[in-house]
């Protein structure tokens, strides 16, 4: 009996906070006494071979708001997929207020006190704000009806609780994105939830809608509230956050307190590149290009909620590389730039001449001669079922219309250069190009947008996921393009990439621009500084 005593006081542990300002400087209020809630130990999940995590310790108190931390593929989703029973691990274990648990769904997380709300809003926008805080277990009468007096009166008790006053009879579709994402947090706390997980909250959100969610959040870490927060803001980490867990390549590099973790030190923690060991490394090789011709330039270019204003230029024989964490606004700027997204702010001019803003749009950026590599080859980019032939003809071809078609001898030619130019492995240009490997599926996107014959190339992550060998191709391929009279927009999370190939680096952190480095101040301990400044 003394024995289970002490294991129970063991779940404990005292934090004296003595602060004169009542609390850190996140604005942790004191605590005598701070309960471990979930614990996981030596959590390891296997896909296929593929270790996503490796032997993850993590855990999380009352009180606090516990920051998750990392690049893609870092881990963070896959672990919170453990914890609220959408995976299995393949080995360790997860305990909930010193228990040991699995569960088996999202749906058993929730009923132990494990709610999440995601970056998109899950929710039905067509129902009431009552109906979407209740649905699932409407409160019922005698007859077994839905009660709707009282659903309402609950959901505006959920809503007090955020001191949020909102006409709970309204279509959630009536409100601000901010505000249904508080709605969200008001059901997840319609349950007995004792850990709320905010999976990228505050990715579509304003400045002010940020603070007012972060309200929200210290006021119910304040009641006791145990809140794990994923985000890829650094500003926001600190301004609200206790407490940070950083993971990469499935394993944990450690926790920390907020306050006791500089930025440039979760910079490279997060990156896994010393500062001091780096701090030797040759600069670029190259020089910037100072003095030829504007071929691009970007006055405040800008859309509410996705980036906030940013300028810069691209000259000719110029590749500017677009440097920053994961969610600093790289991908967003590029996105503008093509007209995939709508613009709300900015100009732009190619070779001094203004593009037009109206309805600026991808088919208008090809015949403006830009070209855009979009991150994610297999989603945007290829069309697996098709050829080679077909892949690299479809940009060329949508340029001149459906009824200028390009005979198939043009075809043939053009699909033969860009093969020998580039090096594309292929029997011919009728293999499928799901066939091919990741390198020379890149090569033929690549291949694509050259037969366009564009002035600027915008290159997103363009060497993610092939091997050592095919980004090296690809890389000596950018800087040819440059030595060639081309400019480009180089885009990479790999820093030692934007190092190596750009002569001058645009900057970005939290979806606006930093800074811009250029010349010998090419470094990547300049970028990884000035990304934590």
């Amino acid at each position: 009996m003394a024995e289970a005593s002490r294991l129970r006081l063991g779940k404990w542990r005292r934090r004296l906070a003595f602060a004169s300002d009542g609390g850190d400087a996140a604005g942790t209020p004191p605590s005598l006494l701070i309960m471990e809630i979930l614990r996981t130990t030596g959590i390891e999940k296997q896909f296929r071979g593929v270790k996503a995590l490796k032997g993850v310790d993590f855990s999380v108190e009352t009180g606090e708001v516990h920051a998750l931390m990392g690049e893609n593929g870092a881990g963070k989703s896959t672990l919170i997929k453990i914890i609220t029973g959408v995976y299995e691990p393949t080995a360790g274990s997860v305990q909930l207020n010193g228990a040991a648990c699995r569960f088996r769904s999202p749906l058993d997380a929730e009923r132990a006190g494990i709610s999440t709300v995601y970056q998109e809003v899950n929710l039905l926008p067509d129902l009431s704000v009552a109906e979407n805080i209740c649905i699932g277990r409407e409160p019922r009468n005698r007859l077994g009806l839905i009660d709707r007096k009282a659903m309402r009166e609950r959901a505006r008790k959920a809503l007090a609780r955020l001191d949020i006053d909102i006409d709970v009879s309204e279509s959630l579709s009536s409100y601000s994105i901010a505000v249904q994402q508080l709605v969200a947090i008001a059901r997840a706390l319609d349950v007995d939830c004792k850990l709320l997980i905010l999976d990228e909250p505050t990715s579509s959100l304003d400045e002010n809608e940020v603070n007012e969610l972060f309200t929200v959040m210290r006021k119910l870490r304040d009641e006791g509230m145990a809140i794990i927060f994923i985000t890829h803001f650094l500003d926001q980490v600190y301004a609200v956050s206790d407490r940070i867990t950083i993971l990469r390549d499935g394993q944990k590099v450690g926790t920390y307190k907020t306050a006791e973790l500089s930025r440039v030190e979760m910079v490279a923690k997060m990156l896994g590149k010393s500062l001091a060991e780096n701090s030797s490394q040759t600069v670029v090789k190259h020089d910037a290009v100072e003095n030829g011709e504007i071929v691009l330039e970007v006055t405040d270019l800008g859309r509410r909620g996705m980036v906030h204003p940013v300028s810069f230029q691209v000259r000719k024989g110029e590749q500017v590389g677009f440097a920053g964490l994961l969610g600093a606004g790289r991908s967003e700027v590029a996105q503008l730039l093509f007209g995939v997204e709508s613009r709300d702010s900015g100009r732009l001019s190619m070779h001094g001449k203004p593009l037009s803003s109206m309805f600026w749009s991808p088919r208008k950026a090809v015949k403006a001669k830009i070209a855009l590599i979009a991150e994610d080859r297999k989603v945007t980019g290829i069309i697996p079922d098709l050829t080679v032939r077909e892949n690299i003809m479809l940009a060329l071809q949508a340029s001149k219309g459906i009824w200028n078609t390009l005979s198939p001898k043009e075809q043939q030619d053009l699909t033969d250069k860009y093969i020998q130019l580039l090096g594309i492995k292929t029997p011919d240009g009728e293999q499928q190009v799901k066939n091919l490997s990741g390198g020379n599926q890149q090569k033929v996107l690549i291949a694509r947008w050259l037969a366009t014959q564009p002035d600027l190339m915008i290159l997103d992550e363009p060497t993610r996921g092939i091997d050592v060998g095919a980004k090296a191709e690809i890389e000596a391929l950018t800087k040819d393009l440059c030595e060639k009279g081309m400019a480009v927009i180089f885009i990479s999370s790999e820093l030692e990439e934007v190092v190596r190939d750009c002569g001058r680096v645009v900057v970005l952190r939290d979806r606006r621009k930093i800074g811009e480095l250029s010349g010998e101040q090419v470094s990547l301990p300049n970028i990884m500084k000035m990304i934590a400044e």
